[in-house]
Parts: structure tokens; C-alpha cells; sequence
């Protein structure tokens, strides 16, 4: 039987390795270290002094969340005089510089559910939300 690869591990994500705990079926961190991909070598790992009087402080729930990307439709409703204001606040959520803007709207990274709720209510200011949605939906696991 050929081994599932859990895809999109983020490099920094901490693997464990603790078969005796009781929540690996359902933790992500231990499900990350089942299914990684075999060319993963090194990286950050859950220590067992995360687990202290049968619970483990690391414990990551495995939960699927609704991620997006892409702006080229969010700016429909917004009045043509005031797009490119819109457009500089959405930008300033994610930092001073347009880098990280262009990486979440070409599908680099990826948007959370917090992160799209928060766009939205950047773009309420302007004008009416409804019907507006992002480029591109995927389904992944939430490693936050």
C-alpha cells in the first residue's frame, strides 16, 4: 500500500513522535510526522515534556479550514472614486509594502478564515460585501 503524504506541512511545523499518546489520532502535529513527505530529514519537533499530567500542551487539533486568495473580484462593490483607497488599507493589513499583498493575491500564501473575515470588514467601509467572494477557495489543514 503506497504511503499518504500529508501536503503543505509548513517547514517550521513541529512533528511528534510520541506513538503512546492518546491524542495522535486526532492531533495534527502526530499525523504531520506519519504523513510528511520522505525527503523531510530535520526540522522542529514536539518535546515529551510537552506532556504533563496526561495532557499534552502542544496538542493540535486536526481541522480543516476553508483557505483563500486572489483580489481581483473583492473590489466590485467599492465606488470607482474610492478602489484605490480600498485597495491601500487591504494592502496595509498585511504590512507596508505591497510584497506580501501580491502573495496572498497570486496564491503564495494563503488566506485564513480570520484574515478573510477581516478583509471583508476592511472593504464593509466602502460599500456593501454581499456577493462578494475571493479568486480562489482550497480546503486545507490549519497548521496555526
Amino acid at each position: 500500500m503506497e504511503k499518504q503524504v500529508l501536503k503543505n506541512i509548513p517547514g517550521g511545523y513541529a512533528l511528534c513522535f510520541n506513538d503512546k499518546c492518546s491524542l495522535r489520532d486526532k492531533c495534527l502535529h502526530y499525523q504531520a510526522y506519519l504523513l510528511k513527505d520522505d525527503d523531510r530529514l530535520t526540522g522542529q519537533a514536539v518535546y515529551p515534556t510537552a506532556w504533563e499530567s496526561g495532557e499534552c500542551q502542544r496538542f493540535n487539533e486536526m481541522i480543516q479550514v476553508k483557505k483563500a486568495w486572489g483580489f481581483s473580484k473583492i473590489y466590485r462593490n467599492v465606488p470607482h472614486y474610492l478602489k484605490a483607497e480600498a485597495r491601500r488599507n487591504v494592502k496595509s493589513y498585511f504590512s507596508s509594502g505591497n510584497g506580501p499583498y501580491y502573495r496572498y493575491h497570486h496564491g503564495e500564501n494563503k488566506l485564513t478564515p480570520r484574515q478573510q473575515e477581516d478583509i471583508m470588514a476592511i472593504l464593509a467601509k466602502y460599500g456593501s460585501t454581499e456577493g462578494l467572494a475571493f479568486d480562489q477557495y482550497v480546503t486545507e489543514f490549519d497548521f496555526t
